[in-house]
């Protein structure tokens, strides 16, 4: 039954035009997206494009004049047939370049996914990398299923007070206004499974999300059959203490295969990606020794099949519990298994130097066949922050390679930049983005063309800045000092920097204002100002993240720096997509080496924002020289001192090189030499840096391996 049963049915002209809604593939595909925007413009905006609720809203007069519009029913036809074809996935990159697959699948299993904002079940650079990788699997024909949680209560939306501390307020999604579904078993029923927790049982509902010609699955145990404090298990991303992290785990890992089990799916190949979903290893285990195989035998039939991909060099970021917890959570989970409880609990172990604990990544790092770090620079790191557990082993002999991340073209890249590159690439730019070669006719745009992409851009972004403002302040009623903050007083032909991320220590937010008076009078500079953006949250129990975001919130109320400073609250995917696309510089700088890969930067790089950074993550093998800027103040062994010698170092880098450049116009007002650095951003970013490249890497060098090995275990 549709959810729009009650409503009034839909013309026939457009019978599937709910369809269409509740499939996210419209979200990156041109003609999808149009469909809703002509269909009522002010809608789409209002409700930040989400057009399952539009179609709750809209008045009936526009649907009926939309279906005796020609040119409307010719494109909705276009995206319905384009939408057909993507679920068929017919000679695609994938059919094409592995005919003899056999039907097989892979289950990629994430804590969260970034797929839309009308779906907020994502925290950060995690979520998104993980939607990004759907989109992109969908695209190329790859046979993935994503699968991992619905949070009804999703990801917290953040207020900042006037002093400038933030606080989290949770609220419960609009079930009817999300594009998700009930997942159905073969037989046609609602699905849903028992997964053992503790000396109970727990039941998880399960909800399908349509990603074109990729599918992910929730789970949810917010159920009426389940006691209180099950139910609340899968309210928040991230949320309570390390009592519930590891009962979350144990549904998203034991409580997801049995849901794709009880949906009729049987993977060949299982990606973890982060240590949060390793207890799929144990019920795997579980069914192949109550299938006759023996532990040891069993172990070896999932490291072949199993890719796991490590995301963060920070120690806190891997999940490590008390063995009691772990026990205690596991106690009906084991079955057959419980002769060898032992041994399993023993792939966990990992002693960090407090004394053994059970180690997510510990137990996905012993259990996978195949594991990467996210960046060059990352496998490294990770060799050398995991050595012990290949004692004796020299560093190359460790076993993590590296895929480096990217970011899904179609989803980032502006629709004004999309046309400018099929003007001047072709029109099939798209099919071939992952191609380096093509993106070298990147340096015959004319300068005048890219220019006034980049000025609409800009606008663009402060356009919704200051709508989001008056929001602010007609709707919500802050005071003025938060409207100032939000970035009203900001110019739209300045020199725009961008920062937004998740406010975290080592991601030093407030680096750039460590020399305040030098700052003030970079951004204040008579004829050539410079302002920033700022955007992000700190993590609910990360005191020292939301310090430092409220000492970001203070300069932006600074007179000191006469309005140039902004602070854009409650950042998430849609405004992600103004800030990547409408600033001219893309700053990151955190403290080497912690930031694993970054994908922010290359969203930005792809729309002509050159990337400022520090030599960390994706820009340590991005960096060429010219497209765009490396922050390196020299080492020292005071962290402090590194501190003052980068921030220095930042200062020289806009005083002498980036202000300069981005002024120095032409008679026309064209900055040409600046427009030399954005093309080569652009040119040297998108191909090695897609989401594209990013997944055939994963397809040929983990899942083809792993799938084969799996079709030989079988034979």
């Amino acid at each position: 039954m549709s959810r729009y049963s009650g409503l009034p049915p839909l013309p026939e002209q457009l019978s599937r035009l709910d369809e269409l809604a509740v499939d996210l593939w419209w979200s990156w595909n041109r003609e999808g997206r149009s469909v809703f925007r002509r269909l009522d413009y002010t809608l789409w905006r209002a409700t930040a494009h989400n057009p399952v609720r539009m179609l709750w809203m809209i008045a009936r007069a526009k649907i009926e004049a939309a279906a005796d519009d020609q040119d409307f029913v010719q494109l909705y036809q276009r995206a319905i047939s384009a939408l057909d074809g993507a679920r068929a996935a017919r000679n695609t990159w994938w059919t094409n370049r592995f005919p003899d697959n056999g039907g097989q699948t892979i289950a990629y299993f994430s804590a969260e996914f970034a797929l839309h904002q009308s779906l907020p079940i994502y925290a950060g650079g995690l979520g998104v990398l993980a939607g990004d990788h759907c989109k992109e699997a969908g695209d190329l024909g790859v046979p993935l299923i994503g699968v991992g949680f619905m949070y009804p209560q999703g990801y917290f939306h953040q207020n900042v007070s006037q002093d400038g501390w933030q606080e989290e307020v949770y609220e419960r999604l609009n079930w009817a206004d999300a594009p998700i579904e009930q997942a159905l078993t073969p037989d046609g029923k609602p699905c849903v499974t028992a997964v053992p927790l503790g000396d109970r049982t727990v039941l998880v509902a399960v909800w399908h999300v349509r990603v074109g010609r990729a599918s992910l699955y929730l789970l949810d145990t917010s159920l009426e059959e389940n006691a209180p404090w099950d139910r609340e298990l899968s309210a928040r991303l991230y949320g309570g203490d390390r009592e519930t992290r590891v009962q979350q785990e144990i549904i998203l890992g034991i409580g997801g295969v049995r849901a794709l089990r009880a949906l009729g799916v049987e993977p060949a190949a299982f990606h973890l990606n982060e240590g949060h979903a390793g207890f799929v290893v144990l019920q795997r285990i579980r069914d192949l020794v109550e299938q006759g195989s023996s532990f040891d035998a069993a172990l070896e039939d999932i490291r072949r099949t199993t890719i796991f991909t490590t995301h963060t060099p920070v120690a806190a970021g891997h999940d490590a519990f008390p063995f009691s917890i772990v026990e205690k959570h596991l106690a009906g989970c084991w079955g057959t298994l419980g002769a060898n409880r032992d041994r399993f609990l023993a792939l966990g172990a990992y002693d960090s130097g407090g004394g053994a604990l059970f180690n997510m990544t510990a137990l996905a790092l012993r259990s996978a066949g195949a594991v990467n770090a996210v960046s060059r620079l990352h496998g490294e790191v990770t060799r050398a922050m995991w050595a012990p557990m290949w004692p004796g082993a020299a560093e190359a002999e460790r076993p993590v390679t590296s895929v480096t991340n990217g970011v899904h073209v179609p989803t980032w890249l502006a629709a004004d930049m999309s046309d400018l590159f099929a003007r001047h690439l072709g029109s099939d730019w798209m099919e071939r983005q992952d191609d380096p070669a093509m993106w070298d006719a990147v340096l015959a745009i004319p300068d005048a063309d890219l220019w006034a992409v980049r000025q609409a851009l800009r606008r663009y972004l402060f356009t919704f800045v200051r709508e989001r403002a008056r929001h602010r302040w007609t709707d919500d009623r802050v005071g003025a000092p938060r409207v100032v903050a939000a970035g009203t007083l900001l110019e739209s032909d300045a020199l725009t920097i961008g920062f937004a991320r998740r406010f975290a220590a080592y991601k030093r937010p407030d680096l750039v204002f460590a020399d305040a008076e030098r700052l003030a009078r970079i951004l204040n500079a008579p004829e050539r100002p410079a302002q920033i953006i700022f955007a992000g949250k700190a993590h609910p129990a990360d005191d020292v993240g939301k310090q430092h975001l409220q000492h970001v919130y203070k300069r932006a109320l600074d007179p000191m720096f006469g309005g140039r400073v902004a602070f854009v609250d409650d950042y998430d995917l849609h405004v992600a997509h103004f800030l990547v696309q409408g600033c001219d510089v893309w700053l990151n700088n955190p403290r080497k080496p912690f930031e694993a890969s970054g994908t922010s930067g290359m969203k930005a790089a792809i729309n002509g924002v050159p990337h400022l950074s520090i030599g960390d993550g994706w820009w340590a093998e991005g960096f060429n020289g010219k497209n765009g800027w490396t922050i390196d103040g020299g080492s020292a062994d005071n962290p402090d001192v590194v501190d003052a010698l980068d921030a220095a170092a930042l200062y020289e880098l806009l005083e002498n090189e980036i202000v300069p450049a981005f002024y120095d116009r032409g008679g026309d007002g064209v900055p040409r030499r600046w427009l030399t650095t954005v093309k080569e951003a652009i040119r040297s970013v998108a191909p090695r840096f897609s989401a594209r490249r990013m997944v055939k890497e994963y397809a040929e060098r983990m899942y083809m391996p792993a799938l084969r090995a799996e079709k030989e275990v079988k034979s």
